[in-house]
């Protein structure tokens, strides 16, 4: 009765505690992989947020293009400021056309501080006659 299986004889432990490295190891390439996806999800989301600022400020430079040219792009800069970008770019044409370029600086994790730009164009819709 005292007598052990070959079954039973441990083997010397070579693979015992592998598991346990193996599943850092995941654990470490999970981090990372979220991390990456994290900095690229951050970056686009602020090129988005740039990119309707400028939209928004060419529609505002544009709405004042023949009623107060003069007035025009400081309106446009104003709006931007709230919509936490600055106009680097605002010109207003004799066709009412509005341009407008905006940055924002964004604070990456792994980039450190990064400026995100945007252009936008604006102006009046020109509808041709149908000759109906």
């Amino acid at each position: 009765m005292g007598r052990s299986c070959p079954q039973d004889v441990d083997d010397g432990g070579a693979e015992r505690g592998s598991a346990t490295i193996w599943t850092v190891g995941l654990m470490a390439l999970l981090f990372a992989v979220a991390a990456v996806v994290m900095v690229a999800g951050t970056a686009r989301v602020a090129r988005h947020r740039a990119q309707s600022a400028a939209d928004l400020s060419a529609l505002t430079a544009a709405r004042l293009a023949f009623a107060d040219p003069d007035r025009s792009c400081a309106r446009a800069s104003l709006l931007a400021a709230d919509n936490g970008v600055r106009v680097t770019r605002c010109s207003v044409g004799n066709d009412g056309i509005a341009e407008i370029e905006v940055t924002m600086d964004v604070s990456l994790p792994l980039k450190g501080e990064v400026s995100i730009g945007a252009r936008a164009r604006a102006g009046p819709v020109h509808i041709a006659d149908s000759g109906r």
